[in-house]
C-alpha cells in the first residue's frame, strides 16, 4: 500500500512539474493537476498537502541530486579537468532525466516558502562556492585558463542551467553524444593550451 501512495505521489510530482514548468506556479491550481491526472481534487489531498509541498519538493529534490552528485565527485582523487567533466555530465543527467522539474528549479524557486526558499539558497551558494573552487585549483595549476574564475564559473552555469530549455524541444536521443558535445564545447574554451 505504502508503494502505491509513493508511485501515486510520484505521478503527481511528474504532472506539476510540467505543468508548472509550461504554466507557472500560479497559473497551476489544484484542481487544474487534478484534472490533468483524472483524479478528484479532494483526493489530492490524500498524498499532499499543498500546491507549495509539490513545488518544494521537486525543487528541493532536484537541488539534493546536484548537491550530492557534486559532493560525490569534489570527494574523489582526480584531477581539475576530469571533475570538471564529471560536472557537466552531472548537469546533463539531470536535465535529460527531469527537464520540467529544472524548469520549476529556474523559474519558481522564488515561490517556494520562506524557510525552503532559504534552503535551496544556502544548497546553491553552497554548490557554486565548490565549483568555484575547482576552478581556482585548474587555474592555480596551469591547467585552467587564467580568467577571471566568476567569469569562468557564470559562463559554465548559464549554459547548464538553461539546458533544459533546448533539451525540451529540441533535445537528443543519444544521451552520451550530447554529454560528449556539451563538455567538448564547454571545456575546450576554459582548458589552459
Amino acid at each position: 500500500m505504502l508503494a502505491d501512495k509513493l508511485t501515486r505521489k510520484q505521478e503527481i510530482h511528474q504532472t506539476a512539474a510540467r505543468m508548472f514548468n509550461e504554466m507557472g506556479f500560479n497559473a497551476v491550481s489544484m484542481r487544474d493537476l487534478a484534472a490533468e491526472l483524472d483524479i478528484k481534487a479532494s483526493s489530492l489531498y490524500n498524498h499532499i498537502s499543498s500546491k507549495d509541498e509539490i513545488l518544494t519538493d521537486i525543487i528541493l529534490n532536484i537541488g539534493r541530486q546536484f548537491t550530492d552528485g557534486m559532493l560525490a565527485i569534489v570527494n574523489t582523487n582526480d584531477d581539475v579537468i576530469a571533475k570538471l567533466e564529471q560536472l557537466i555530465s552531472l548537469h546533463v543527467r539531470i536535465v535529460v532525466k527531469n527537464p520540467d522539474a529544472i524548469g520549476c528549479l529556474n523559474n519558481d524557486w522564488k515561490h517556494l516558502e520562506p524557510a525552503s526558499r532559504a534552503t535551496l539558497i544556502k544548497m546553491r551558494n553552497d554548490y557554486e562556492e565548490l565549483f568555484r573552487k575547482i576552478i581556482k585549483k585548474g587555474i592555480a595549476e596551469s591547467k585552467i585558463v587564467d580568467l577571471n574564475p566568476e567569469v569562468i564559473l557564470f559562463s559554465l552555469l548559464s549554459t547548464l542551467r538553461s539546458m533544459n530549455i533546448w533539451y525540451s524541444k529540441k533535445g537528443s536521443d543519444d544521451v552520451v553524444v550530447l554529454t560528449q558535445q556539451v563538455k567538448s564545447i564547454l571545456l575546450e574554451g576554459v582548458k589552459a593550451k
